[in-house]
């Protein structure tokens, strides 16, 4: 409903309700002293560090430093927006949420409309999954077992069917007092203007509800069984659905996990359905149409990694460079996309039965990145060889980049577009300047940059090229040793169980080496696997951009000897600490402590180890 949540009603509501239950009902707690503690939700790890106090009303994880309030859990933890935590908070305590301005009566009316609608649609949803289980549904079932879909993920899905029958399912509405108008508003009947008869929508096909956030059925998709056109069809746009707004799979996928941290957007229901048969719960898929800015920014909100996935033939192609012209504007730093093209003629449907579950999880992750897939978009057909083509390639890249936001993937990418062109990075200042208008002009009712970029305070204007938002010395150029194995774990964090117990090897007058520190200790403190927790915990610090700056920045060394690599480093750095005097590591950590930086127990009982070496 439209209109402001009073404070008064949000000061009333958090003093009521018991943060405690909230988190009990999602984790696992159990009483320790005044206070309750469990695994946190929002980080993996063996030794509970999630605590819960009755007496402050918070919670707080010593792990990955996640804390908050109840309503600030549920929107953590379930991933909803503000208003819809107020109203399941409210709804615990049989509360109506009060709106200022709510007794506009055209308000009134619209939220009395989607209610009729949205219970209109789960009174069909009913009705569906009942005739599925009927004699006139066999073979409906028949073609649901011939795909492998088993009870359980039918269940999951709420799938239903539609009996080969004109006017089956407007009788069972009829019959319960709805009438056609309000059935032909939310898309259940056809009206005929030439003869003013009304029919059922959908008929002879497996049915697919689609749900909101909420997981209230809002519209349908349905499969059909014999030769009849359209193959697969949707309701329209209705008072409750939209399809640019809305993704199949998504409330499905977020049950599946509350910690979600990557979407696979696929191309239909039936491939959402089948993934999730394999056990690849993230898959959502649109509706009908292409991936929208608006799909995008509510994934945005969920989750920090979208995958694209595509056939693999010239209109998959196609599909990848709308979905790339559409993310661009929201890529701020942190975000990740990736680029998944399948072998021709597969689909994620026929491919996982193939295949089986892991090999196409392995095709996920080894998914092309944005940055991989724009610079080989711009290179096809091209002999980088010849200038004028390089020019051209070099064109078409930074018409791409000029949509971006600023930020450390735009820089990094500049600099990687300089080193494949053999152009000096500060030579593409007014080239991107033009770049950037020509897009303006050639669109100019979209928004360069995403709502989010200009809440994080992001600049309207490119600062000079050849600067970033990380320091010049550190956001380019070959990396320092210490910066290479801090490279490694933020790409692979799961090396750091193949490091020694003890992180003296870190160099302390490296600022990398004392990042890598901490670090270390952070990975093993929440056992993160997770490249995007990492970066999460570090957010909006200098380091966070340090951190992000080298996730970004693209990883030569092969998987497989990527563990060799850090080992090397390692036995490097202990060898030119053991070429050190004492003299000089006690000079360098006290020159850390002069500068105002804090040292950790393990480097003060090394200073003191040391003094005491050196004067007895």
């Amino acid at each position: 409903m439209a209109g402001q949540i009073p404070q008064r009603f949000l000061d009333d509501l958090m003093a009521r309700v018991d943060v405690v239950e909230v988190v009990g009902e999602r984790v696992k707690l159990k009483k320790a002293g005044r206070n309750y503690s469990g695994l946190c939700p929002f980080h993996q790890e063996k030794t509970p560090s999630f605590t819960v106090s009755a007496d402050k009303q918070f919670y707080h994880c010593f792990g990955c430093g996640a804390h908050g309030n109840a309503l600030g859990f549920l929107m953590e933890y379930d991933k909803l927006r503000f208003p819809e935590a107020v109203e399941q908070l409210a709804a615990r305590l049989g509360l109506e949420v009060p709106r200022e301005g709510a007794d506009d009566p055209r308000a009134q009316a619209r939220e009395r409309k989607r209610k009729e609608g949205v219970n209109l649609l789960e009174l069909a949803a009913s009705f569906f999954r009942e005739r599925l289980k009927m004699p006139e549904g066999e073979g409906a079932r028949q073609y649901l077992e011939r795909r492998g879909l088993s009870p359980e993920v039918q269940q999951t899905f709420g799938i239903g069917f539609a009996p080969d029958d004109w006017e089956a399912l407007k009788r069972h509405l009829t019959e319960r007092g709805i009438s056609d108008a309000v059935q032909v508003e939310y898309g259940l009947l056809v009206h005929r203007e030439d003869s003013g008869r009304t029919y059922d929508r959908f008929r002879d096909r497996v049915m697919f509800p689609i749900r909101d956030v909420k997981g209230r059925t809002i519209a349908f998709g349905g499969r059909v069984l014999g030769d009849a056109k359209p193959k697969y069809l949707n309701s329209p746009e209705t008072p409750v659905f939209h399809k640019g707004r809305e993704l199949y799979g998504l409330y499905e996928a977020r049950q599946a996990d509350h910690r979600l941290e990557r979407v696979v957007i696929v191309e239909g229901y039936t491939d959402v359905v089948a993934l999730a048969q394999f056990g690849i719960r993230n898959a959502v898929a649109t509706l009908g149409t292409s991936t929208s800015e608006e799909h995008l920014t509510r994934l945005f909100r969920m989750v920090s990694e979208v995958v694209f996935c595509f056939d693999g033939d010239r209109a998959g192609r196609q599909a990848a460079s709308r979905a790339l012209e559409t993310v661009l504007p929201l890529m701020i730093d942190g975000r990740q996309v990736r680029f998944l093209f399948l072998p021709e003629g597969e689909d994620p449907d026929t491919l996982v039965r193939r295949e089986g579950a892991e090999a196409f999880q392995d095709r996920i992750t080894c998914a092309n990145p944005l940055s991989e897939f724009l610079f080989d978009q711009a290179a096809a057909g091209r002999d980088l060889a010849r200038i004028e083509d390089r020019e051209r390639y070099a064109s078409q890249v930074l018409a791409a980049l000029a949509r971006l936001p600023e930020g450390v993937l735009k820089s990094l990418m500049l600099s990687e577009l300089s080193r494949r062109t053999g152009v000096e990075a500060s030579n593409f200042s007014a080239l991107l300047a033009r770049a950037k208008s020509a897009a303006v002009e050639s669109a100019p009712d979209r928004e360069m940059a995403s709502s989010d970029g200009a809440a994080a305070g992001m600049p309207e204007t490119a600062p000079p090229l050849g600067e970033s938002a990380v320091p010049a010395a550190r956001s380019g150029g070959a990396l320092s040793l210490s910066a290479r194995a801090l490279q490694l774990l933020v790409h692979e964090p799961a090396l750091v169980g193949q490091l020694p117990e003890e992180d003296d090897w870190c160099l302390e007058e490296d600022p990398d080496g004392r990042l890598c520190r901490e670090v270390i200790r952070l990975l093993r403190a929440g056992r993160y696997r997770s490249a995007q927790v990492l970066l999460a915990h570090f957010h909006g610090s200098a380091e966070g951009e340090r951190l992000a700056a080298l996730a970004r920045r693209e990883l030569l060394i092969p998987r497989e000897a990527r563990g060799a690599e850090l080992e090397g480093l390692v036995d490097h750095f202990r060898r030119t600490r053991q070429r050190r005097s004492p003299q000089e590591e006690i000079d360098a950590l006290l020159a850390r402590e002069r500068s105002g930086e804090r040292l950790s127990r393990e480097d003060k009982q090394r200073l003191m180890v040391l003094l005491t070496e050196l004067h007895g």
